[in-house]
């Protein structure tokens, strides 16, 4: 599934294209993703001119002048942007709806699986929109520090990898990036959640930022379906430090791999998770 920094690499190709223009023509070719979309959904999107295109954890806000567009991409969704004056592809058949913009430009949500989601929301009731209304702070955000982490995790026994996988703790952080994060501040997953307080604390807010924001630098990762809106790929896949890599060295090992077995996986509510047990307490 999507996490974050693919979320956000899609909102910053829809940005500049989106914004400003109006919604000439909307095509629903289904009726419906993961949820049917709302009824009223063409008519109230065509003629709609766009403010901002946004984003909150894993969902994309495309705000109107009177509505917002929560948009979620699923487990499969890609975005296409096809800029005015470029030829669009033929219909596929996973093609599921196509925004025209008045400046030419068009936009085809491509969903195989349909785990993606449309809803609408009134936005000025779009912080209490079931879908949003839970999600904890942004961890890119100033409301995300070590201190904010320690009093959410306080008390809690799951480990701390499920714990930061929960949206109503630090939203957007999924089974890559939580891996990942942790291996940076030198936190066992398998550590209880509420142990990670202080210093503990300290340095996995600081992680989570640092992989976060070098992963969208990178375009996201591309393990099978993510594809930027030009259709490229994400290559933060490239700088894994342990996930996806069990029985090969971390960064900077000096170990004997053959006697240690180098990094380890094992599975955690039902997600496999990577780590370095010498380097991860």
């Amino acid at each position: 599934m999507p996490e974050l920094p693919e979320v956000e690499t899609v909102r910053r190709g829809l940005a500049p294209v989106m914004e400003g223009a109006v919604f000439a023509r909307v095509q629903l070719r289904r009726a419906d993703l993961r949820i049917p979309f709302p009824k009223d959904f063409i008519q109230r999107l065509e003629g709609a001119s766009i403010v901002t295109v946004g984003r909150r954890s894993k969902y994309l806000l495309i705000q109107t002048q009177k509505d917002t567009l929560i948009w979620h991409l699923g487990m499969s969704g890609q975005v296409r942007i096809y800029a005015p004056g470029d030829t669009v592809a033929p219909v596929g058949k996973h093609d599921h709806v196509q925004f025209d913009l008045n400046t030419g430009a068009h936009i085809v949500f491509t969903d195989p699986r349909r785990f993606g989601l449309m809803d609408l929301c009134a936005t000025d009731a779009l912080a209490d929109h079931r879908l949003i209304r839970s999600i904890g702070p942004e961890p890119l955000g100033n409301a995300f520090s070590g201190p904010v982490l320690a009093q959410a995790l306080k008390g809690k026994r799951v480990a701390i990898k499920q714990a930061i996988m929960d949206a109503r703790v630090v939203c957007g952080v999924g089974n890559i990036y939580a891996s990942e994060s942790l291996y940076r501040a030198g936190i066992s997953p398998k550590r209880a959640a509420g142990t990670v307080q202080g210093g503990r604390a300290e340095k996995l807010a600081t992680a989570i930022k640092a992989i976060l924001n070098e992963a969208i630098q990178a375009g996201g990762s591309t393990l099978k379906d993510h594809r930027t809106t030009d259709g490229g790929l994400g290559y933060f896949q490239h700088n894994f430090a342990v996930y996806d890599r069990a029985g090969q060295a971390c960064p900077g090992c000096d170990c004997d791999v053959s006697k240690t077995g180098g990094i380890q996986r094992l599975e955690q509510g039902g997600r496999s998770t990577y780590y370095c047990p010498r380097k991860q307490r």
